[in-house]
């Protein structure tokens, strides 16, 4: 169950980085329309208006929309044949493969509407929250079903708090900055009419706030003794946001490069999932529940090879004797054994 919500995470950030890709690429509309990718096509057909290989990275993404899609169902199912049954994990396993359908919805709004920017920013920042129920599924699967127990002071919860809630904003703010500047996806789409240098130091001014937050909050944990899993998280934040930053500052002094734009895309969901992270290791549940002999997600499998078969009765043989490969059975006893004395 853990492997397999640690899997729907990673699928969604994956394809918060290859929508960046469509995005560098120009490929936005190589599909025009949606959910066909040509008016009469489900699949990618020569095309005088677009180039062969933009309908095949938009395709390509939406195909891998399809294994995101097959991950979500696959959590939800070994949700529900988990036993004990947890109805928490059940919920948030549900919310894999809807959030994927209407994530596609979304998608599909952005290519009708010609790749709004406001629309972009939407199907973007629907990711996040996404994402944050994968990694709430993949930390509760690896904990018990006790009552949270609080291991950090109080304060030191509302500053993490509050932390989620300034990278948020941060996403938030990296979206009017792609609507803004380059990479709209196609050279017709319409952009916000934004001073693209003022949003960008917008961003840049959330960003410190985030990285000053972070050190705040390691300084608390620190001088509060909090336990070292607490601070082993805040530092994985921090080195993080350090790496994102620089990708950031780089990009921006080279002219936005496409490559560096998704490897910032890709960034940005690593710092979202280390600060949930973060947030969840401030408190403890209890160990996990441990699975029922054969009732786990691949229970059926487990049933299968585990069940014993059962040698058929020889006719006319003593019982008492055993059957034919029995260590009763005298054909499976060793001369001069005692049992033949």
């Amino acid at each position: 169950m853990r492997w397999l919500a640690l899997a729907g995470v990673a699928g969604n950030a994956l394809i918060m980085s290859t929508g960046a890709a469509v995005r560098v690429s120009g490929s936005g509309l190589g599909c025009p329309t949606w959910p066909k990718c040509t008016g009469d096509s489900l699949v990618p057909t020569h095309s005088s208006e677009h180039a062969a290989a933009n309908m095949a990275i938009e395709f390509g993404n939406r195909l891998l929309t399809f294994l995101v899609l097959a991950v979500g169902v696959a959590v939800f199912v070994a949700a529900v044949r988990l036993r004990p049954r947890r109805r928490d994990l059940v919920r948030l396993a549900a919310v894999q493969p809807l959030s994927v359908v209407a994530q596609a919805i979304v998608g599909g709004i952005v290519v009708l509407t010609d790749l709004n920017p406001a629309a972009v920013a939407a199907h973007f920042l629907l990711s996040p929250a996404l994402l944050a129920a994968a990694t709430a599924l993949w930390v509760r699967a690896s904990e018990g079903d006790e009552p949270a127990r609080t291991l950090v002071r109080g304060e030191l919860v509302w500053l993490a708090r509050a932390l989620v809630a300034v990278v948020f904003a941060l996403l938030i703010a990296g979206t009017v900055v792609t609507g803004t500047g380059p990479h709209a996806g196609d050279a017709t789409s319409p952009r916000f009419g934004f001073n693209i240098e003022q949003v960008a130091q917008l961003h840049a001014d959330i960003v410190w706030a985030t990285v000053g937050l972070t050190f705040a909050l390691l300084l608390g944990l620190r001088l509060t003794n909090a336990p070292g899993r607490v601070q082993r998280r805040a530092l994985e934040l921090l080195a993080v946001e350090l790496a994102q930053g620089v990708i950031g500052y780089v990009q921006y002094f080279t002219g936005v490069p496409g490559p560096l734009v998704v490897a910032h895309v890709l960034g940005s969901a690593l710092v979202w999932i280390a600060t949930l992270r973060v947030l969840f290791a401030m408190r403890e549940r209890g160990e996990m529940p441990v699975s029922e002999p054969g009732r786990a997600d691949n229970g059926w499998l487990a049933r299968r090879w585990r069940t014993r078969r059962e040698v058929p009765p020889v006719p006319g043989a003593d019982p008492a004797l055993g059957a034919p490969g029995d260590a009763r059975s005298p054909r499976m006893r060793p001369a001069g054994s005692t049992t033949d004395r």
